[in-house]
């Protein structure tokens, strides 16, 4: 059973900057999908994905996210979000938070194992421990 906790006025704020990435970006086969993550210091990152025509090329925004906290250097993470944007061929009318893919499990816990996800979870949204998301998790340790 998955461990999950409500969410923090300064969660909904961490999924406005997600939104605001991937409208300010969105192009439809390109960008559709924008994360934002917490630094211990409070700091926020956000990104969008960057789609590939190859599609084991394409890099999630949540990596990209990533990528861009450590490049400035700050390196330890609080909590990180994506959501999606709608395609114009979709009837919906706004972006929806994601759970992170597979790839990205890995990659938020290698980064940090004791980072919060917020995701859907039972028609509402939740955080939890990202290794609740990644149980026997793959490691080098010894």
């Amino acid at each position: 059973m998955l461990k999950v906790r409500p969410l923090e006025d300064r969660d909904y704020d961490l999924i406005k900057e997600a939104e605001t990435v991937i409208k300010k970006n969105y192009k439809y086969g390109r960008h559709h999908v924008g994360s934002a993550v917490r630094t211990r210091a409070g700091a926020i990152f956000s990104a969008v994905h960057v789609e590939a025509n190859v599609g084991r090329i394409t890099v999630c925004a949540e990596a990209i996210a990533i990528g861009k906290s450590i490049s400035e250097g700050d390196h330890e993470f609080e909590t990180i979000v994506a959501v999606a944007h709608p395609h114009p061929h979709e009837n919906i009318e706004k972006c929806w938070v994601v759970a992170p893919c597979g790839m990205c499990r890995e990659l938020i816990s290698d980064y940090g194992k004791n980072t919060d996800v917020i995701i859907p979870y039972n028609d509402k949204l939740v955080k939890c421990k990202i290794l609740e998301l990644l149980p026997e998790k793959y490691t080098s340790d010894v």
